[in-house]
């Protein structure tokens, strides 16, 4: 099979073509791999990661977090997996379902010792561990959480299908998925508003805030082009989730992404 490439950017066979498509990293001009990039963004914007969340989404994304923890109350998870926890928000609100261990992963240094030091605020040490790790090499067993739950990560995974099968590794038989990420609404006038909120005011907020307004362009540039609404949960029936769905949230903002396994 003869392979030549075009003007345009693709690869061209004898019998079919495939575009190639440009991996999207926070620094462009950096030298290093999406993973690492991230790691680095995150440490970049640690410090005001938690208030950058409250302005950007006007509070809504903590009612966003509390959905996660009404998705799971009536499963009564007692072993639960937060994958890119951050800060560890969604962790701190998990505790609320009287859980025997939260653990909350994430490969940004910087952001886990904000969220230890929140645990601390609230005296739950004993029931949430954070960790250092990625979330595409998991350091668990196979089948040890009742639940796993991953807010604002999954756009940020290196490889998406190698992240999610990790995910369903760890998850328990009958285990819950919950995922909480961004979406394009697609309704007018919310689209376009969407659209102008952040391409214009996220990288001009995120640069005066936190002088990293790259870090919030690749925000915009990551949500376009993750595969939202049923194009995702096609890739976590074809991962081996079953009873997938998703349920948006605000015009469309963010939707909660649900699975099981079987």
């Amino acid at each position: 099979m003869q392979r030549k490439e075009n003007v345009y950017g693709c690869i061209t066979f004898s019998n079919f073509t495939m575009t190639m498509k440009e991996e999207i990293v926070p620094y462009a001009r950096m030298p290093l791999p999406k993973k690492e990039q991230v790691a680095l963004m995150f440490d970049r914007i640690a410090f005001r990661y938690d208030l950058m969340n409250r302005l950007l989404s006007f509070g809504i994304d903590v009612s966003w977090r509390k959905k996660i923890v009404r998705v799971l109350r009536k499963h009564h998870p007692k072993i639960i997996l937060d994958v890119a926890t951050g800060t560890a928000d969604v962790a701190l609100e998990l505790a609320s379902l009287h859980p025997t261990e939260i653990i909350g992963v994430d490969i940004s240094g910087e952001m886990l010792a904000l969220g230890r030091e929140k645990i601390k605020a609230k005296k739950l040490e004993s029931v949430i561990h954070l960790q250092l790790a990625d979330s595409e090499n998991l350091p668990y067993e196979d089948n040890k959480f009742d639940a796993v739950t991953v807010a604002f990560g999954v756009r940020n995974f290196e490889n998406l299908d190698k992240g999610l099968s990790e995910l369903f590794r760890v998850l328990k038989t009958g285990g819950r998925l919950v995922i909480l990420e961004f979406s394009k609404p697609y309704i007018f006038p919310f689209k376009q508003i969407f659209h102008l909120y952040f391409t214009k005011i996220c990288p001009a907020l995120g640069s005066w805030i936190t002088n990293d307004k790259m870090a919030y362009e690749y925000l915009h540039r990551s949500v376009e082009s993750f595969p939202d609404g049923r194009n995702f949960t096609a890739i976590l029936d074809k991962t081996g989730f079953i009873e997938t769905q998703c349920t948006p949230l605000t015009f469309g903002i963010s939707s909660i992404y649900t699975g099981s396994k079987s």
